[in-house]
């Protein structure tokens, strides 16, 4: 009989940095971490670029690639490759979905503008716009949703001047092409998991009916913000459109098209639903347009969510938790609101819905909505409650929860409060440890990707600085590794040690070992010797 429960414990966003000053995992006062690698086996596992389904390796790594790896038990294809693939080859312009959305009297282009390859890419609507003008479409609206998170905190003017170039050189030829609307990426309609709605809200006030400070073009507007709040990045950017002698230059109106060049599914949701649901009561939207609305990629494929899209996601089977329900394993995925998804959705090959719903329990606990700088602590405490209250129950065969504040915390810049994030997690780690213990189970301990790890802004190895000479702080995640520790009271399991640079999808065929469930011919090998 396999030890149980089997308790896969992600700490989000802390991989194995190079121990520098800023590496807030590395300078974090950790004792169980630090004991726990002094002693237990361990192994460093690939978090990014092909290792994980990435075009290259050098994509980072993300929260939603890694958790697809470690439930997929191998690598699969990922958004950004696969919308790559069907640019270069043409399939995305063969569909009656570009037809329709280049047919509609205005193309509204929504989504992350930055290349950082987690959510979104510049070069696909790069593409986008050059295969419009090909096809005649005369009008083409840009509402762009600035970075500063995957990529350098106040970099949004890199990204829009060339596209204002490229915009004014397609007018000179006809095409009425202009930026209409824009705001931070954690300002406005890039909610995940329904934590805060009135952010959508927002984001669709602006987009839509073109509520927010008035700017006469998107890179006056970034100028003038950056030039109010000298300490703010580009994420926290309140909306803005942009307006002429009529007023805003591009509201979304009955009769138009509308396409999210967003390829990443978990913060692309809320705002699909906005306008794709006749039945939609999560905020006010007023009179709503009419439009023809697609995804670049569907995000999620259980709710028909968008119903139309020009490129097909990746077709996950026979995930780790289809194979645990289908042999008789009861599971139990924790986590708080912002990485519930990731655990649940993300994990199980993006499914919403449980294979078997008498067989898996998930719980989120509900995130605070606040900076997460100001609490880093977050909800570390309670998700370890859930955890110990579910390992303690007897119920469950494994356990996985998701700490997320090495990710969020990180993502913010702020150095100090992300090695606070990064003790509470180890101080919660010490809990569930006893208890997994007492229980006589298994706990494994590892990250999806790495980023609180490095929290410095580094260029080829020198230190890049601020005008004021303090460091420009990083919020990006990192292509560093994970570890990936077995802390097994019994000491009778061993980790492997030959296999070459092993990823995370190694984690899923590593819970089938433990669970004593059959291993599928396609999975990876596991890590258990």
């Amino acid at each position: 009989m396999f030890q149980r429960p089997v308790v896969l414990c992600i700490l989000d966003g802390m991989g194995l940095g190079k121990g520098a000053p800023d590496d807030a995992v590395a300078t974090a006062r950790t004792p169980n971490l630090t004991r726990w690698m002094a002693t237990r086996p361990w192994v460093r596992l690939q978090a990014h670029g092909t290792a994980v389904g990435m075009p290259s390796d050098e994509d980072l790594g993300n929260s939603e690639v890694g958790h697809n790896a470690m439930g997929a038990g191998r690598v699969f294809d990922q958004g950004a490759k696969l919308v790559n693939r069907a640019i270069a080859s043409g399939e995305a312009w063969k569909t009656d979905c570009w037809r329709q959305l280049a047919s509609g009297q205005t193309l509204h282009l929504i989504g992350l503008w930055s290349d950082g390859n987690v959510h979104s890419h510049v070069d696909h609507v790069n593409a986008i716009l050059q295969q419009a003008e090909k096809d005649g479409v005369r009008r083409i609206r840009l509402h762009l949703l600035t970075d500063g998170r995957d990529v350098p905190r106040r970099s949004a003017l890199t990204y829009l001047q060339p596209l204002e170039e490229r915009l004014a050189s397609a007018r000179t030829r006809g095409m009425d092409y202009q930026i209409a609307s824009g705001g931070g990426r954690m300002a406005i309609t890039m909610d995940r998991y329904e934590a805060d709605w009135p952010m959508v809200a927002r984001g669709w006030n602006c987009h839509v009916h073109g509520e927010g400070r008035a700017f006469p073009s998107a890179i006056a507007a970034v100028e003038a913000l950056y030039a109010e709040n000298p300490e703010g990045d580009d994420q926290y950017l309140p909306a803005f459109v942009i307006t002429d002698h009529n007023g805003p230059v591009g509201r979304i109106v009955s009769g138009d098209s509308v396409l999210f060049f967003n390829f990443r599914g978990d913060r692309a949701i809320e705002i699909t639903r906005a306008f794709q649901d006749p039945r939609f009561d999560k905020f006010e939207r007023g009179p709503a347009p009419e439009v023809f609305f697609a995804g670049i990629m569907q995000y999620d494929g259980d709710l028909g969510l968008p119903t139309n899209y020009l490129v097909s996601p990746p077709e996950i089977d026979g995930s780790v938790g289809e194979h645990l329900a289908a042999a008789g394993r009861t599971t139990c995925a924790i986590s708080e609101t912002q990485k519930f998804g990731h655990v649940t959705y993300f994990f199980n090959g993006n499914r919403s819905e449980p294979f078997d719903a008498e067989k898996e329990t998930y719980l989120q606990i509900p995130s605070d909505n606040v900076p997460f700088n100001e609490r880093p602590w977050m909800k570390a405490a309670e998700i370890i409650d859930a955890a110990i209250h579910a390992v303690q129950s007897g119920r469950y065969d494994h356990v996985r929860l998701n700490l997320p504040n090495g990710d969020m915390v990180g993502h913010t810049g702020d150095l100090e409060a992300t090695r606070i994030a990064v003790e509470t997690v180890d101080l919660q780690l010490g809990r569930l440890e006893k208890v997994v213990f007492d229980a006589g189970g298994v706990l494994l301990v590892t990250a999806d990707h790495g980023n609180a790890d490095e929290m410095w802004s580094w260029e080829k190895g020198k230190l890049t600085r601020e005008a004021d000479g303090r460091p420009r702080p990083r919020t990006a995640h990192t292509v560093h590794p994970v570890p990936f520790i077995l802390v097994d009271p019994a000491g009778k399991l061993d980790l492997r040690r030959d296999l070459k640079k092993p990823g995370l999808a190694s984690i899923g065929t590593t819970l089938l070992q433990l669970l004593e469930v059959p291993i599928p011919s396609d999975y990876v090998p596991g890590l258990i010797r």
